[in-house]
C-alpha cells in the first residue's frame, strides 16, 4: 500500500478515495473481531486514547448537555416569578457532578483518566473492589448502585485483566449498568482476539481495542461503540471532524490497514491459537513448579486468558529475577507501568501483601511462542530465581 503513493483518506481525490477504501476494509475487519457494526468503529492511536475518549468524552458530553438544560432554565426563570427546581435557597445553581465507577484493577489509562476528571472536579469517582481471585465484586457494585441510584453516568470494567488474565462477568455488569441508566465501557484490549467476544452478548456500550495486542502494528487502536453510546460522547481531540467527529486528524492508514489484517487473522485463527497458547502457558507453569519450590499462581486459574500467567516466586524479588533471566522477557505489573518501584496495584487490590506483590512476575505468551522457547525459558527463569534467593539468603 505504501508503495502506491501517499494521500489523505479524508480527501476526495483519487489517492484519498483509495486510502479511504483501505480504511473501510479494516473497519469491517475490526468490527467482525468483536461482533460489532463497522459504523461503530472509531480509529484511535491506541487503547489508551480510546479509554480517555470513553470516560472524558462521556463526562464532557454530559456536562455540555446539562449546561444547555440550565441555560433553558435561566431563560424560563427570566420570564417567571418562580425559581427553577435546580436552585438552592441561596439562589445558586446546584449542578450535580456526573458519577463514574471503575474497577480497582483497571489499566492506568482508565484509572488515571478517572483521577484527572475527579481532580478537575468534573466527575465523582468510586472504585469497585475485586475478590481475592481478581474478579469484580458484584455485591459491592450492587451496593454502590443502590447508594447512587440513577446518578451513575458510566461504569468501566475491563474484560480481562492485563496482569492476571482473569476474566470479568461482563454480561452481569452490563445488566446492572443499564438498569441504572449508565453506559458500560469495557477495555477489551487483552481479551479481543484471544477468546470469542460478541459485543451484543456482553452488553458493552463502548469497547477499547489495541492493534499490537493481536500482533498488529503499534500506535493504532479503536473505540467501538453502539450508535447510541457514541452519541453520548464529546470529542477529546478537535480538528477536521474525522471518525464520526469524535477523533479529528489525518488517519494512520498504514497502521489501520495492519490492524485490520491482524483482526482478520485473529478472527480466523482464534480457536486453534487459543488452545495452542494455553497449552504452552500451562507447560511453562508446570515446568517452573517442577524446578522450584515456593511457586504459586495469582488470580483465578480456571477463569483467565489462555496466554497469561502471574506467578509468585516466594523469597525472590521479582525485579531482581527479571534482571537475571535474559533473554526471557516478562514484566512486573502492566507493561505500560513497568519500571515503577511500587508493587502492582492490581495484586494489592486482590489482597496480596506488598511482599507477595514484589515477588510476582507476569508471563505472557503469543502467536510466535514455541514449545522449545517455553522449555528454554523455564530453565532460565528457574536459574534466575535460584540465584536471587541465594543472594538474599
Amino acid at each position: 500500500m505504501l508503495a502506491d503513493g501517499v494521500g489523505n483518506a479524508a480527501s476526495a481525490h483519487a489517492f484519498g478515495r483509495r486510502l479511504s477504501a483501505v480504511v473501510e476494509v479494516a473497519r469491517n475487519r475490526v468490527a467482525e473481531l468483536v461482533g460489532a457494526q463497522a459504523s461503530g468503529v472509531v480509529f484511535t492511536a491506541g487503547a489508551t486514547e480510546a479509554n480517555n475518549l470513553s470516560l472524558r468524552g462521556a463526562v464532557e458530553c454530559h456536562l455540555r448537555n446539562t449546561g444547555a438544560e440550565l441555560a433553558v432554565m435561566y431563560r424560563q426563570e427570566a420570564n417567571s416569578s418562580t425559581k427553577p427546581e435546580r436552585r438552592t435557597r441561596s439562589g445558586k445553581t446546584r449542578l450535580k457532578h456526573p458519577h463514574l465507577l471503575i474497577s480497582a484493577v483497571e489499566h492506568s489509562s482508565v484509572k488515571q483518566t478517572a483521577v484527572a476528571l475527579a481532580t478537575q472536579r468534573l466527575a465523582d469517582v468510586n472504585v469497585i473492589p475485586v475478590h481475592p481471585n481478581g474478579e469484580l465484586n458484584l455485591d459491592a457494585l450492587d451496593e454502590m448502585l443502590t447508594e447512587q441510584g440513577k446518578d451513575i453516568l458510566l461504569i468501566s470494567v475491563m474484560a480481562a485483566n492485563s496482569e492476571t488474565g482473569v476474566i470479568n462477568p461482563l454480561a452481569a455488569i452490563a445488566k446492572r449498568a443499564h438498569e441504572a441508566g449508565a453506559l458500560f465501557h469495557c477495555d477489551a484490549t487483552q481479551h479481543a482476539g484471544r477468546l470469542p467476544f460478541e459485543m451484543s452478548r456482553t452488553g458493552a456500550d463502548l469497547l477499547s481495542l489495541s492493534s499490537h495486542k493481536i500482533s498488529g502494528p503499534g500506535g493504532v487502536g479503536a473505540l467501538v461503540g453502539t450508535h447510541a453510546a457514541l452519541n453520548r460522547l464529546s470529542a477529546v481531540i478537535h480538528g477536521g471532524g474525522q471518525e464520526r467527529g469524535l477523533r479529528s486528524g489525518s488517519l494512520n492508514v498504514a497502521g489501520i490497514a495492519g490492524f485490520g489484517e491482524a483482526a482478520k487473522l485473529a478472527s480466523a485463527e482464534r480457536e486453534a491459537e487459543s488452545l495452542r497458547v494455553g497449552t504452552l502457558r500451562d507447560l511453562l507453569v508446570r515446568e517452573l513448579e517442577e524446578r522450584l519450590d515456593g511457586v504459586s499462581q495469582n488470580g483465578d486459574v480456571k477463569n483467565r486468558l489462555p496466554n497469561t500467567a502471574n506467578l509468585r516466586f516466594a523469597r525472590a524479588d521479582a525485579e531482581a529475577v527479571l534482571a537475571n533471566m535474559h533473554p526471557v522477557a516478562a514484566s512486573v505489573g502492566s507493561a505500560c507501568s513497568a519500571g515503577a518501584v511500587e508493587p502492582s496495584a492490581v495484586l494489592l487490590a486482590m489482597g496480596l501483601s506488598p511482599q507477595a506483590a514484589y515477588e510476582s512476575v507476569r508471563f505472557s505468551l503469543g502467536r510466535f511462542s514455541t514449545e522449545a522457547e517455553v522449555r528454554s525459558a523455564a530453565v532460565r527463569v528457574a536459574e534466575a530465581v535460584r540465584l536471587v534467593r541465594k543472594m538474599a539468603a
